[in-house]
């Protein structure tokens, strides 16, 4: 089942409350301000108009409301053919995959180990082969490459192996400025880059409100094409932001609507995102949770206030702290994604995660696509009109009948009930019968059975080269 478009989804604010958080954030860009490394930034911000005293910036709110008025509500993103592949001009869902863990965990030994290029391989695959993700990201971050340029060796890892849209953190400036070489000679050249995006580039300053020079220049390089940015601070509730969900929403806010004006004062109309990662914080162990109900339920509200701006917006789910495919694993992937659905979050990123964030795992890659499944047929509009209210069907079956043999049931029971790939429906008797085989081993199958067949369509071998000459010049 595709995108959901007509679905209504869940607000967990007021009105009233939205309007609050909001002025609030302003007082914080207004009174508070935000740190800024970046010079060339610092003197744009003042020509616009802020104050700005060394490195600290305050920007009051007609001045923020002015930016964000600059930023287009939604956009469409391609894949790497140049077909459409994400639009998001209306509220609708897209999931993508987890990234950055200098982890997986192996779905052949099941050991964890640090993760190198073949798994950057192996994710892209999977996850081109599953119909719940719209888009990928580098399934991890390789730590078997020069770390200087390890974001090109994983782009082109992960473009040579999807044609969906691709997201990537991009660990240097220089490093993103040859990812958009790369993607552009994917594209046919930038002019059809810029008119096709299909990457997505996302910086992440330091929370709290703090932006350092890579975050500002790896924003203004992707602004300079005019190709869709997602800046986004983590927050973390009561160590690098309040420990209230009204306060961490009141610091994210304050964080995206900077990030947002930055973007749109360096070049008016850049694509962007209003985005937070709101997390939870262990106060036993000092680590951050990744898939807790408080992070789902504060990212639902994200989600509202940027409907609010008609922008779109940025999930985190399918993820979770445990470190097998377990009940734990399953409980937290499948809360956290049902969660957001329902919250309307546009970009829902990090299937995939195990270990807090810390590991990649295929299996749980696999197992987030069914749950997907299971969510968008959740979240489908129900049709009411004469036709589906049955009335005339009722009336033939009667007290004490049934519908087996109606033309409606052959007609539309396919559509009507989505089919599980894997969850077990059969009688205990049959599934005995068939092995026992339980889910964990169904995923795994699963697995081994796309990195074994699954092949999208190559990249012209002219194209392969010049992505290999540009890592190599990089190198060099």
């Amino acid at each position: 089942m595709e995108q959901t478009k007509t679905a209504k989804f869940m607000d967990v604010l007021t009105t009233s409350e939205v309007e609050r958080i909001i002025d609030t954030a302003h007082l914080v860009l207004a009174k508070i301000g935000v740190k800024v490394q970046h010079p060339e930034a610092l003197e744009m911000l003042r020509r616009k108009g802020a104050e700005v005293d060394g490195e600290l910036v305050k920007v009051k709110p007609e001045l923020i409301r002015e930016a964000v008025a600059m930023a287009p509500r939604g956009f469409v993103l391609y894949n790497r053919d140049g077909e459409p592949a994400c639009d998001m001009t209306s509220p609708r869902l897209f999931f993508g995959t987890s990234t950055a863990s200098p982890r997986t965990r192996d779905a052949f030994s099941g050991e964890y180990r640090p993760t190198v290029i073949d798994d950057i391989v192996k994710g892209a695959l999977v996850a081109d082969a599953l119909p719940g993700i719209n888009w990928v990201m580098p399934f991890g971050s390789a730590q078997d490459v020069p770390m200087e340029w390890a974001e090109i060796y994983e782009f082109e890892a992960v473009v040579n192996n999807t044609k969906k849209p691709i997201v990537f953190c991009g660990y240097s400036s220089k490093g993103v400025r040859r990812i958009y070489e790369m993607a552009a000679a994917v594209a046919g050249g930038m002019d059809i880059l810029k008119e096709k995006p299909f990457v997505v580039v996302y910086p992440e300053p330091i929370t709290p409100l703090t932006y350092p020079y890579e975050v500002v220049e790896r924003m203004m390089i992707s602004a300079d094409l005019v190709q869709p940015q997602l800046t986004c601070g983590c927050q973390q509730p009561g160590a690098t932001a309040p420990i209230t969900y009204a306060g961490l929403l009141v610091q994210g806010l304050a964080e995206s609507l900077f990030s947002i004006a930055l973007a749109q004062f360096r070049q008016p109309g850049t694509p962007v995102f209003m985005a937070m990662n709101l997390g939870g914080f262990n106060m036993n162990t000092g680590i951050m949770s990744i898939s807790p109900p408080e992070a789902s339920l504060g990212l639902s509200a994200q989600g509202q206030i940027a409907r609010h701006y008609g922008l779109p917006s940025w999930g985190l789910a399918g993820a979770s702290d445990s470190k097998a495919l377990d009940a734990q694993a399953g409980a937290e992937s499948g809360m956290s994604l049902l969660a957001q659905a329902q919250a309307g979050l546009t970009f829902i990123h990090d299937v995939g995660y195990l270990d807090m964030g810390m590991a990649c795992s295929l299996d749980m890659l696999i197992l987030g696509d069914e749950l997907i499944g299971w969510v968008r047929r959740c979240l489908a509009p129900i049709e009411v009109n004469d036709d589906t209210l049955a009335f005339d069907e009722i009336t033939a079956a009667g007290p004490g009948g049934n519908y087996l043999k109606s033309r409606k049931t052959l007609k539309l029971f396919r559509q009507t009930y989505w089919m599980p790939d894997m969850l077990e429906r059969s009688a205990y008797s049959t599934w005995m019968e068939k092995g026992s085989i339980t889910l964990d081993r169904k995923v795994n199958d699963k697995v081994k059975k796309i990195l074994s067949g699954h092949k999208p369509p190559a990249l012209p071998e002219s194209t392969q080269k010049t992505l290999k000459d540009i890592i190599k010049s990089t190198e060099a």
